[in-house]
C-alpha cells in the first residue's frame, strides 16, 4: 500500500509515552523483530508488559506499520527519482484527486503534499529511465491539471531510514 501524506502530520507527543514506550520504540525502529523477551529484558519490563505496550501503540497509531525495508536495487528497482509537481489549480477536489492518483501509483514509494513552489514532492523507484518515461506520461502528461514537474534522479543512496527521532 502506498500512502501519501498530506502536509506535516502532528505526531503523537501525549504524556501517555513514558520512557519504557520510547526505549521500546527505539529498539523497533532499529529491528522490529526482536523478541519481546529480549525487549523487555533491554528495558526492564516482562515480555507480556511489552506486548502490552507495543499493542496500545499499534492501536493508538504511534506505530503506524510493521514493514521489511528492502534494498531497491536487489528487486530490480535501481533508480530512484525525487519529483516536484506544481499544479494548474489548488482547488480542493483536485488536490484530493491529485493524492489518490500519486497514492495508487505502485511506483511511488513516498509522496508528500508540501508548501512552497511545488505541491508534491514524490519519491518514486523504478528500474530503468523507460518505466519511468511510462510513469511520467501515466501520472504527469495525461493530467489536465499538472502545470509542471521537474526530476532529480538520485546518483547515490547515501542515508535512507525511516526512523523517527525519539525524545530522550
Amino acid at each position: 500500500m502506498q500512502v501519501c501524506f498530506a502536509g506535516i502530520a502532528s505526531l503523537p507527543t501525549s504524556p501517555s509515552l513514558d520512557s519504557f514506550d520510547l526505549a521500546i520504540l527505539a529498539i523497533l525502529q532499529r529491528d522490529n523483530t526482536t523478541p519481546q523477551r529480549l525487549i523487555g529484558e533491554a528495558v526492564n519490563l516482562s515480555a507480556p508488559a511489552v506486548q502490552r505496550r507495543i499493542k496500545r501503540m499499534e492501536q493508538s497509531g504511534v506505530i503506524a506499520g510493521n514493514v521489511a525495508v528492502v534494498d531497491p536495487a536487489a528487486v530490480g528497482q535501481p533508480i530512484t527519482i525525487f519529483v516536484e509537481v506544481e499544479l494548474e489549480s489548488e482547488r480542493a477536489d483536485l488536490i484530493d484527486a491529485a493524492k489518490r492518483q500519486f497514492s495508487a501509483a505502485r511506483e511511488v514509494q513516498q509522496c508528500y503534499y508540501v508548501t512552497g513552489e511545488a505541491d508534491f514532492i514524490l519519491v518514486i523507484t523504478v528500474a530503468d529511465m523507460g518505466a519511468y518515461e511510462a510513469l511520467t506520461r501515466r501520472l504527469f502528461f495525461d493530467s489536465k491539471n499538472v502545470r509542471k514537474f521537474r526530476t532529480f534522479v538520485a546518483m547515490d543512496r547515501v542515508k535512507v531510514g525511516l526512523t523517527v527521532p525519539l525524545p530522550g
